[in-house]
């Protein structure tokens, strides 16, 4: 069963500007420190990242997963589903972007599913880690 969790956190920067650091999935290894190499497979007729492979560092190891993103509903949102991974067999979440006086209100929600048999509790302490860090560093290079 997969864990979810939803965290916001306030960005001093439009909605458009974390938007755009956000799906800028390239730049990731520069300021997502868990990420270690990012290759757009697919882009759609806008130049976004469509099928995006990741190469991150997850319980000690490195990982390779491949999200594909929805931006129907872009730029106040977009999301993502889990095509292939092979620690995960479900990773997909949401990030929204609303006007919050003079910043943005960034929300982040994911839903793991790990193909390891652990604890929940390790589960949710994982997945409370990868949301935290992501909001946290996304912050520091949307105001940096």
């Amino acid at each position: 069963m997969a864990e979810q969790t939803t965290e916001r956190t306030h960005v001093d920067a439009s909605p458009e500007r974390c938007y755009e650091v956000a799906i800028d999935f390239e730049a990731y290894p520069e300021w997502a420190k868990d990420v270690k190499d990012v290759k757009v497979v697919e882009r759609d007729d806008e130049g976004r990242g469509r099928h995006v492979e990741f190469r991150a560092a997850a319980m000690g190891r490195s990982v390779t997963y491949t999200l594909e993103y929805d931006y129907s509903k872009a730029p106040a949102e977009f999301s993502w589903t889990l095509v292939k991974g092979d620690l995960m067999k479900r990773l997909d979440g949401t990030y929204r972007f609303d006007a919050d006086g003079d910043g943005t209100r960034v929300t982040y929600d994911l839903a793991v599913d790990l193909a390891l048999p652990l604890p929940g509790l390790v589960k949710r302490r994982a997945e409370a880690k990868i949301v935290g860090s992501a909001l946290k560093e996304l912050k520091k290079r949307v105001e940096g």
